[in-house]
């Protein structure tokens, strides 16, 4: 029967802290008394993770389902596969390293049953480094001023969206996305509500400073082009100033006659154009590596296997799951 949640994780290298989540997220569905489902996508792990969420599977087969990917594709692309997994109406979207406590789901739950159709979390207390929260915080005012996207902690990603929501979201065929503002994008009565935050219960955060750099970045780029009209007239502004610049010089040099004193500022206003040059190139590349990555229609990701129980049988023989590859 098609259940009314369904839980989507996203798992990378967690097995220290997989039977607690186990033993938290399980127990905390089952007080909401209704139907769910959880979907775990495995995104290439290389500990025992595979084998950990096999045996939850084989524990409890009736709302366990476990999709492989052959690979690593990144923590998007493996809530996208969940998407595609996924039956419930209302869709939540969980981290599997408990930072998110599972008992926060049913508040996310209560206000989806009030009529909207995506529902975001802000944390109370965040409990990252200073240096992360200071950051998200900045790339949070700077991505709502240049996408109009308005998600107060995008870092968050205990989320709940509408099944609507959710069929448009799998329509779509973009290789590099963020989810919740993609999501935002479609959603026509959104909302957000404040969600407890934890330590991380084990292991270590998969995020490094690169990969926070190139997710805002995906966010940025995919969403608006303002920075390249923002580019642009910075450039338009820049020739205008070089222009009036040059003008001076000549002026000077036709009444006062030729100045060696002022070599080293050209140089660092050469060095400065420079800069601004590099950046724009940097920036427009962007944009054309999106598009490169968008024409060559590669799949998204792989899925190698999928753990679900059949209709009419108790429990999937491993050697009968289903196998395909997901392409768009």
């Amino acid at each position: 029967m098609k259940p009314e949640i369904s839980v989507v994780i996203p798992v990378y290298n967690e097995q220290a802290g997989l039977q607690t989540l186990f033993d938290r997220l399980y127990p905390a569905l089952d007080a909401l008394q209704t139907s769910y489902e959880i979907v775990f996508v495995n995104d290439g792990s290389r500990d025992n993770s595979v084998s950990i969420l096999a045996e939850q599977f084989r524990a409890r087969p009736d709302v366990t389902r476990v999709v492989l990917f052959n690979g690593n594709y990144g923590q998007h692309m493996a809530i996208l596969a969940g998407f595609e997994a996924a039956r419930g109406d209302i869709m939540i979207t969980l981290d599997a390293d408990l930072q998110n406590p599972p008992e926060e789901i049913k508040h996310l739950v209560a206000k989806m049953r009030e009529g909207y159709d995506y529902v975001g979390s802000i944390r109370r207390k965040r409990q990252d480094s200073a240096w992360r929260t200071y950051a998200s915080k900045a790339m949070n005012q700077l991505r709502e001023r240049i996408t109009n996207i308005k998600i107060t902690d995008q870092g968050n990603m205990l989320r709940a969206y509408g099944r609507n929501v959710i069929d448009l979201v799998n329509q779509c065929g973009e290789v590099n996305t963020f989810v919740p503002a993609l999501a935002y994008r479609f959603a026509r009565k959104p909302t957000e509500i404040i969600v407890e935050h934890e330590e991380r219960s084990a292991g270590e955060s998969k995020y490094s400073l690169y990969s926070l750099i190139r997710l805002n970045f995906d966010l940025v780029t995919g969403f608006s082009l303002v920075p390249l009209q923002m580019f642009s007239m910075l450039g338009m502004a820049l020739s205008i100033g070089s222009g009036l610049l040059v003008l001076v010089l000549l002026v000077r040099r036709l009444f006062l006659g030729a100045e060696a004193e002022g070599l080293f500022t050209l140089f660092a206003i050469a060095f400065f154009f420079m800069g601004v040059i590099l950046f724009g190139i940097g920036l427009l590349g962007e944009y054309v590596g999106r598009i490169f990555q968008q024409v060559r229609a590669r799949p998204r990701y792989v899925v190698q296997t999928i753990l679900q129980q059949q209709h009419g049988h108790e429990q999937l023989d491993t050697d009968e799951v289903e196998k395909r590859s997901v392409a768009r």
